[in-house]
């Protein structure tokens, strides 16, 4: 059966871009619907980072407090290992500026759904989830909505005068859109899993630990390592042919101290692998579609930034285009002004990413090195006024965004 509807702005992509992007809508009064292919928000290994500047946006949008009753860990430093093997502070959280001194750790799926549960308040906002955008629908050269199918096979129309695509790296509307971009070489791909974590456990943020050939690190969750194995490109296959016994040895030998709890790694299918990607659109948008997020800029775990900037370029969008949406019509020059805003932090952050891939990852993932360098340990060891930079990059980030006026409560 195929159905048609019509909303002001449709949104593709039930993450922490779209979702924010349809409650800052919804309360400047634009009606909006939000398109989600899966059933909940429940898949393991996202990104679960929320960093100060995202806190500081829940506060100003009057959802400060709900925020602090969902279960979270806070992660107030970041350590890689120094010359002598003893772990040296990269960043310290609380010497950032403001109220939120720390990284808050929450399961990304209590975010989104702190912000559905938010936008569901909003009269003109509308979450369909099990709806997948199969592609854009076409005018001329101008996108004017969405085809979808959902999970019970039925397919059907949305139009909208401005068509988001907030749906991921592999975004279906941004590979039929035309748009081009820059991809830069990326020399690791990423496993994560989890361990348990006792309560003998000393206290830890973020620590990273490097050997021949593969890197790792672990977070805090609390009652549990949220862990990542970091090895060359590719190198998928060959962990899997190796089977779970295998994998076990290379997390016991890179985390000595957590040896002792690796048989809970069950079987391969409790790693999952994500295909690192670094890329960035050349033009965000055509005429009716607007990329944000990853499906215009796809980041790499380093630095775990992915969710603060997907964020900042929802609340950048509907600042600039509550106003045009509420006219009607949205102008291709208008949408280029979302780009203009948010290119300077991706382009910062993508250069860090890109240097520490070069520098830090790839000698160690090639075996050109056997270890992290002692060289910015060091530094930092002795010049320790020196963390503020990768303190407030990674905390904050260039160019933070506040909450419009219209969406504060």
């Amino acid at each position: 059966m195929t159905s048609s509807q019509r909303t002001r702005c449709v949104v593709a992509g039930g993450g922490p871009a779209g979702m924010m992007l349809g409650l800052l809508l919804a309360r400047a009064g634009v009606e909006v619907t939000v398109l989600e292919k899966h059933a909940d928000f429940l898949r393991d290994f996202r990104g679960d980072t929320v960093h100060a500047s995202t806190l500081r946006l829940l506060d100003e949008l009057g959802l400060g407090e709900k925020f602090e009753k969902l279960p979270y860990s806070k992660m107030t430093s970041a350590q890689l290992p120094g010359p002598n093997g003893d772990p040296v502070t990269t960043a310290d959280f609380t010497k950032l500026p403001g109220k939120y001194k720390y990284i808050a750790m929450v399961p990304q799926w209590d975010l989104l759904d702190l912000l559905a549960e938010a936008a569901a308040d909003e009269p003109t906002f509308t979450l369909r989830m099990n709806t997948e955008v199969t592609g854009p629908v076409l005018t001329g050269d101008r996108v004017t909505g969405v085809r979808y199918r959902t999970a019970d096979g039925e397919t059907g129309e949305i139009e909208a005068d401005l068509t988001v695509a907030a749906d991921g790296r592999t975004s279906v509307l941004r590979q039929s859109s035309g748009l081009r971009g820059k991809q830069f070489p990326v020399p690791l791909d990423v496993w994560w899993f989890r361990l348990p974590r006792f309560a003998t456990d000393a206290p830890s943020g973020l620590e990273i630990a490097a050997r021949d050939q593969e890197m790792g690190l672990t977070l805090n969750r609390d009652d549990y390592f949220q862990a990542a194995y970091f090895a060359r490109k590719g190198f998928d296959a060959t962990l899997r042919a190796e089977g779970v016994e295998g994998f076990r040895e290379r997390v016991a030998a890179l985390f000595p101290r957590l040896a002792d709890r690796v048989d809970t790694i069950e079987r391969m299918d409790d790693v999952k692998c994500l295909d690192v990607r670094l890329d960035r659109l050349t033009r965000w948008h055509t005429d009716g579609l607007l990329c944000i997020g990853d499906a215009a800029h796809a980041m790499s775990p380093i630095g775990g930034v992915g969710i603060n900037l997907a964020v900042q370029d929802a609340v950048a969008t509907a600042r600039l285009l509550a106003a045009p949406l509420r006219r009607g019509r949205v102008r291709p020059a208008e949408l280029a002004r979302v780009r203009r805003r948010r290119l300077l932090p991706v382009v910062a952050i993508q250069a860090l990413q890109n240097f520490l891939h070069r520098t830090m990852v790839e000698p160690v993932v090639t075996g050109q090195r056997g270890g992290t360098p002692a060289l910015p340990a060091r530094v930092l060891s002795t010049l320790p006024a020196l963390r503020v930079i990768p303190t407030y990059l990674i905390g904050i980030g260039p160019r933070p965004e506040h909450a419009p006026a219209f969406a504060r409560r």
